[in-house]
């Protein structure tokens, strides 16, 4: 055996992988720590010492506490922007350098604001907010931004008060990225579980569109994405990518036995195949493409990779309407109802190497399932081919797999300037800093 080969194939088995022209280190056992906290902010659930488990070294504590805190961003002086749909408020964290981080409100007054990004166009920083009916933006001042001087570059979106969805919207919180093109990306999710309606509504309420910066010339970019939460672009590559939350409540579709399940459970809705399907998704989008929602569900029967579709029964049964050919394949299952949120590309920050070269997901966790799957955040390291590789857990605890209680939902997480991972939680009301060893 040639002895470079030999040396790879040891280092693999060791838990290395190579990446972007570097030797990195692969993500390791997780280990119970206590969650550190200001005695100010020891209220439920933190009346009583909590753990979670994180990488080997890594410590993680609590930033600050914000009820029904969504999506982060971090602006360029560092201080941390929460998204709180519930009250219509931007919060902003300022991290002074004491040990005090004061919570403010930076932008009030908004219509179910969630995904936030900055941007830089001339001299002038903008900050892009996503509400549910428009796309804003605001010019970026770290003290104060005036609601009176918002500039709404994306109006009329689609939410519960659209006319003909009768005041009901299932996913109306908007999530948004910009690309290294100088385009604004747009997720418009489904109003409904699994009804083609959504499909031929304009604007289509299953894709994602983009836009020039000031929120011209709308251009379909793909469809059959049931509800895009977490979007972004793969550094260094002018990839978009997209953690998707997939349909509940799936109906049998095949008329034969397959595996556990009869054919007599055609057409019926049986908890222990709707436990594992459809997958959820994390998904490269690309021009042009159709997911498959609703017409179409990925089956991971074989395992998360490469999976095949399955007919929905309830809307193209036994490929009556779509064949499987006009469907694009996802590229990463991850396990069903687990419901990830946001996730944050880790290339090119500042956290340490075993997790520099990959992909950080919060799963939020599930309701549509037997036992609780999901509550935490995991990590897919990329692999040489430019493809995200297995899954691993990278913060859990937040869910006791034996008792099946839940005390925090992670809802995104974001890196800081420092190297750190900052996750919210909008169960809990809390924002944790996940800070590894030097």
């Amino acid at each position: 055996m040639n002895s470079l080969f030999r040396f790879v194939l040891i280092l693999t088995a060791g838990g290395f992988f190579l990446g972007s022209g570097i030797l990195a280190h692969s993500a390791g056992a997780l280990l119970p720590v206590k969650v550190e906290i200001p005695r100010s902010d020891q209220t439920p659930p933190f009346d009583r010492e909590r753990q979670l488990n994180v990488p080997e070294g890594a410590k993680i504590s609590v930033l600050a506490r914000i009820e029904r805190a969504r999506f982060l961003a971090v602006s360029p002086e560092g201080d941390v922007l929460v998204s709180q749909p519930s009250s219509g408020r931007i919060l902003i964290i300022k991290q002074w350098r004491s040990l005090e981080h004061k919570v403010h409100e930076l932008i009030g007054g908004l219509r179910l604001p969630h995904g936030m990004v900055f941007q830089r166009i001339g001299g002038t920083l903008y900050l892009y907010v996503s509400q549910s009916n428009r796309i804003s933006r605001f010019i970026y001042s770290n003290d104060s931004i005036s609601r009176a001087k918002e500039e709404v570059v994306v109006p009329n979106l689609p939410d519960s008060s659209s006319a003909g969805l009768g005041g009901a919207y299932g996913h109306e919180l908007k999530n948004i990225a910009i690309g290294p093109d100088q385009k604004l990306y747009v997720d418009i999710a489904s109003a409904t579980n699994a009804d083609p309606a959504d499909t031929r509504s304009d604007p289509i309420r299953c894709a994602i569109y983009r836009y020039d910066l000031n929120g011209k010339n709308r251009k379909l970019m793909a469809t059959g994405i049931r509800n895009a939460e977490g979007l972004g672009f793969l550094p260094g590559m002018d990839e978009l990518w997209a953690v998707v939350n997939e349909r509940d409540d799936i109906r049998y579709p095949f008329q034969s036995a397959r595996g556990a399940h009869s054919a007599s459970e055609y057409g019926r809705v049986i908890q222990s195949y709707v436990d594992d399907h459809p997958p959820d998704e994390f998904i490269h989008v690309k021009q042009g493409a159709n997911y498959g929602w609703p017409f179409a569900n990925p089956d991971p029967d074989k395992g998360l990779d490469d999976m095949p579709f399955d007919p929905d029964y309830e809307t193209n049964p036994n490929w009556s309407k779509f064949p499987e050919s006009v469907f694009t394949k996802v590229d990463k299952g991850i396990p069903a109802h687990s419901a990830p949120l946001g996730f944050s590309f880790l290339q090119g920050t500042r956290v340490p190497v075993p997790y520099r070269n990959g992909a950080a997901v919060a799963l939020h966790g599930s309701w549509d399932r037997s036992r609780k799957t999901g509550y935490k955040v995991i990590f897919f390291p990329w692999l040489p081919s430019g493809e995200p590789g297995v899954q691993a857990d990278l913060v859990t605890g937040w869910l006791d797999d034996e008792t099946q209680r839940v005390w925090g939902r992670p809802v995104d997480v974001v890196p800081d300037s420092e190297g750190n991972l900052l996750i919210s939680d909008d169960y809990s009301g809390t924002i944790y800093k996940l800070s590894f060893a030097n």
